[in-house]
């Protein structure tokens, strides 16, 4: 919390730049404040608080501000890892939205909630290929899918493109290795599924592409769906995918996608309006994979007795589910399951349960390839307005890969705007001084040093070097298996390149965003003023335990305890018990002989317990305040209240807290008094000199 109010005060511009018609409006420890600073800083805080503050009583907090901020800077609290760990994390948080092309951030979004409006249903065939991967890698995977795309489309391969197929396959890292061994599954797999597509094609049913796919498809899922995914909508699939789903007209199959999985053969089949989020949930009767005629007959005929009770009255859903449902997982929660779009489950399932019209509607039974169910609907969720989803549709794209869209925009925005050039003769020379060792995890970029001032990159006038690459290449190092370092080299440059342009823009937005440069002084500063704060005051009054002490002792008779009463109080079940707790008293038995006694016979019957009250807190010790038995019963008009009898142990007069009982407010007294000797402090090493005529003229 004290970070937080700390905060309130110091997050405040303190940027206006000094110009010839911004005068001085006072100096701490010497140091020039502009009239703009401080103007920022009153007209800023007068707008968040309730209780306006004088210009004058601003000015003093100001002043006050400024000395801890240079104090903290003069003790170097600026340099340490703490505080530039949690600053520069800020930062990168702050610049965020401005290293995204605003515009085409925008689009983003609003394509994004229009998708939502719309599910596609669609089909794939993989060819995987890792985002890393070498071009030759590449241009294998690439080939083999351009071949079965085209062959989808009645443009079988040649024998010639066969071949050079072949030839790639047997360069590629993947085989090379296993190659050698004369008999490579992977390499025959791979070959085949190119050399036969002729055939395949030809063996196809009525839907050639989910005839293919499993014989050509390099996704494991292939076995189960034969590639069919369902329907979908925006942010189900990844982004590159998504693109090629939404910008085919069904019927027609997709030109190559390429994801981090690989490369994408994308058929669409339909699209409809979205049918918006459901939860439902079902009873379910199982059937087994394998499941003979006769098992789907018994397992059909025990749900529709289950639905017939159900439509009949006999038995309600709920129970239903307990009784007869095969789902453990859901049988617990009353058949729900959780919220689902399409595309989650069986098409089936999907079906009966957005057809059904209002909330509680049960279902008939379904079936589905996991066995029979009848479902019931909890709730619908349609889309909501695009200024509703506007928020969390950007939170959505920054995790998504379309995130990267307005950053690559900005990229080339920059580029444009700084006449970019690269040198890539300059950039290949590396590779020179590139070995094993870089795999292995174990090279330098102090081997570069013969070649280290040769240009690479040219951004607004400023250049980048081998040097700042090879350093860069270095931050990357990881071990890795043995691979081509030419195409590693230059996948790891295109990375470097638009890193640079964008570390190149972030260092300029201070320029070029006055709001930018004022967040990120003010959290700087922010930070600063909680550190020396917490040093100077919080954390030494707690750590400080001999000047903690030496101030108790000074300061003691503040922290008193009032003259008290010890009592002990008998809550006894009616007044019969109360009696015999009086008589015992008056035979000065113990409390712990008085309810051994009372509870051997009458269990339950007492209860007692000791404290200590002021005077105020019990109106019957009060009017005694002396030590004894007090005879009256304290329970008035209230019947089921039981009887109390009070003993007066002693009465306690006033005294000290010792420092244990008294530690809080002990501290935070401290800590008052370390802060105040801390001000007269700064306000000798940084003395205030205000100029009034100016201070007159803020509004």
């Amino acid at each position: 919390m004290k970070r937080i109010s700390l905060y309130t005060f110091s997050l405040i511009s303190f940027l206006g730049i000094a110009q010839n018609n911004d005068p001085v409006i006072m100096k701490v420890g010497g140091k020039p404040i502009t009239k703009s600073e401080f103007e920022t800083l009153y007209n800023k805080n007068n707008n968040k608080t309730i209780d306006k503050k004088s210009v004058e009583e601003y000015a003093q907090m100001f002043a006050e501000y400024k000395m801890k901020v240079f104090e903290a800077e003069a003790n170097g609290l600026d340099t340490t890892p703490q505080f530039l760990n949690e600053f520069n994390n800020y930062k990168k948080q702050l610049a965020a939205p401005y290293l995204n092309d605003k515009n085409t951030s925008e689009k983003i979004v609003e394509e994004a909630y229009e998708r939502l409006k719309t599910e596609v249903k669609a089909a794939h065939i993989l060819i995987r290929c890792k985002e890393d991967d070498l071009p030759k890698d590449t241009l294998e995977a690439w080939t083999r899918a351009n071949l079965i795309r085209n062959a989808l489309l009645g443009k079988l391969p040649t024998q010639k493109e066969i071949a050079e197929y072949d030839k790639l396959l047997r360069n590629s890292t993947y085989i090379e290795s296993d190659f050698k061994k004369k008999d490579s599954a992977v390499y025959k797999a791979k070959l085949n599924s190119v050399k036969n597509l002729a055939k395949y094609i030809k063996e196809a049913g009525n839907d050639k592409f989910l005839s293919i796919a499993p014989k050509t498809s390099d996704d494991p899922s292939v076995i189960d769906n034969n590639g069919m995914l369902g329907y979908f909508s925006a942010f189900d699939m990844v982004y590159p995918f998504e693109n090629a789903a939404y910008n085919t007209k069904p019927g027609d199959i997709a030109p190559l996608a390429r994801t981090k999985y690989g490369y994408h053969i994308v058929k669409v089949y339909d699209k409809r309006p979205s049918k918006g989020e459901i939860q439902v949930a079902h009873i379910m009767v199982k059937f087994p994979k394998d499941a003979t005629p006769d098992d789907k007959e018994k397992a059909h005929k025990k749900i529709v007795e289950i639905y017939q009770k159900i439509k009949n009255k006999q038995t309600d859903f709920e129970e239903a589910v307990k009784q007869y449902s095969d789902d453990e997982q859901s049988k617990p929660r009353k058949g729900l399951l959780p919220p689902f779009k399409s595309g989650r489950y069986p098409e089936s399932f999907e079906n009966a349960a957005f057809a059904l019209q209002n909330d509680g509607d049960i279902s008939e039974p379904v079936e589905t390839p996991y066995g029979w169910h009848i479902i019931k609907r909890i709730g619908l969720k349609v889309l909501p307005p695009f200024d509703a989803m506007k928020n969390e549709l950007k939170n959505k794209i920054q995790k998504d890969q379309r995130g990267y869209a307005g950053k690559s925009a900005l990229i080339d925005k920059i580029k444009k705007e700084c006449n970019f050039t690269e040198n890539l003769k300059n950039r290949d020379q590396i590779l020179k001084f590139l070995d094993s060792t870089y795999l292995n995890a174990t090279w330098k970029a102090d081997k570069v040093k013969p070649i280290e001032n040769l240009e690479l990159i040219k951004l607004c006038n400023k250049t980048f070097t081998i040097k700042d690459f090879a350093q860069y290449l270095e931050s990357q190092m990881i071990v890795r298996s043995p691979t081509e370092l030419k195409g590693l080299m230059h996948n790891l440059y295109a990375k470097w390149r638009d890193k640079v342009v964008i570390d190149f823009e972030e260092s300029r937005l201070p320029q070029k965003y006055p709001e930018y440069k004022q967040l990120l002084n003010e959290y700087r500063d922010g930070i600063l003023l909680f550190d020396i704060t917490d040093r100077e005051v919080w954390s030494k009054a707690v750590k400080d335990t001999a000047g903690l002490r030496r101030f108790y002792e000074q300061n003691k008779n503040k922290y008193m305890w009032k003259e008290r009463a010890d009592i002990t109080i008998y809550k006894c079940k009616d007044e019969k018990i109360a009696a015999e707790v009086r008589k015992m008293l008056s035979k000065n038995k113990t409390e712990k002989e008085i309810n051994e006694t009372i509870i051997k016979k009458n269990p339950l019957s007492i209860m007692s317990y000791s404290t200590s009250v002021f005077k105020g807190e019990n109106p019957l010790v009060d009017k005694y305040w002396k030590q004894g038995i007090i005879s009256e019963n304290n329970k008035g008009n209230d019947a089921e209240r039981p009887v109390e009898v009070i003993v007066v142990n002693q009465i306690i007069p006033e005294k000290p807290k010792t420092l244990l009982e008294a530690r809080g407010q002990v501290t935070a007294d401290y800590q008052n008094y370390l802060e105040t000797e801390w001000k007269n402090y700064l306000k000798k090493k940084y003395p205030v000199e205000i100029n009034k005529e100016v201070l007159k003229s803020i509004q």
